[in-house]
């Protein structure tokens, strides 16, 4: 691993993750290829960054949880590869019930260069301090849906309210939303934009 890159629990202590890829709960349906590890990696940056948006969430009775940082670039590939694939309808009311595989890419819910493979980007979302309980965000992880758009309309006012909580802690720590998905930021200033890494989480 490149000595910018870390594991976030050994830089934030007492974080909590769960590294949707490295499980069978994501949209492929099994664990992908390089993540033998159900760990999160980012960069030095970003972890630093997180670490401010952990105060900034506390200040408002929350704390974070991570789904995924550094994506390598086989996993990108095998996204790819697996939307070519015969629909097998196992994961599709989950996590693309209007759109095909295909359209995963067309619609802007997956790509082909993904910035989560620069390591500064994030998939994360809130839970309550005092309960522990997820909040409430109208939508899971990887809901390839308008509903995960920022702004969409049909979830309740709890939800809405949340979406924006996350939002504005995640911009004052130094992250830009993606207005596609709640859920996914990308710190403003990252140190490698250009550069797509490919090593495994091990």
């Amino acid at each position: 691993m490149n000595d910018d890159f870390a594991f976030v629990d050994e830089l934030i202590p007492g974080v909590r993750w769960d590294a949707k890829y490295a499980t069978w709960d994501n949209f492929t349906g099994k664990p992908v290829d390089g993540y033998p590890a159900n760990r999160i990696v980012g960069t030095r940056a970003l972890c630093a960054a997180l670490k401010r948006a952990r105060e900034e969430a506390a200040s408002v009775g929350f704390d974070l949880v991570l789904w995924d940082g550094y994506r390598p670039q086989r996993a990108v590939d095998r996204f790819v590869a697996w939307s070519t694939q015969a629909e097998d309808g196992r994961t599709k009311p989950r996590h693309y019930p209007n759109i095909d595989r295909a359209e995963m890419f067309e619609k802007g819910y997956v790509a082909a260069k993904s910035g989560h493979s620069r390591g500064s980007t994030v998939d994360l979302t809130l839970y309550h301090l005092d309960t522990g309980d997820l909040a409430p965000m109208g939508g899971h992880h990887d809901l390839m849906d308008p509903i995960s758009h920022h702004g969409a309309r049909g979830i309740t006012r709890v939800e809405t309210t949340n979406r924006q909580y996350l939002r504005s802690i995640m911009e004052a720590a130094g992250f830009s939303a993606y207005d596609r998905e709640w859920w996914h930021y990308t710190l403003t200033d990252e140190p490698y934009p250009d550069t797509y890494f490919d090593f495994p989480i091990a």
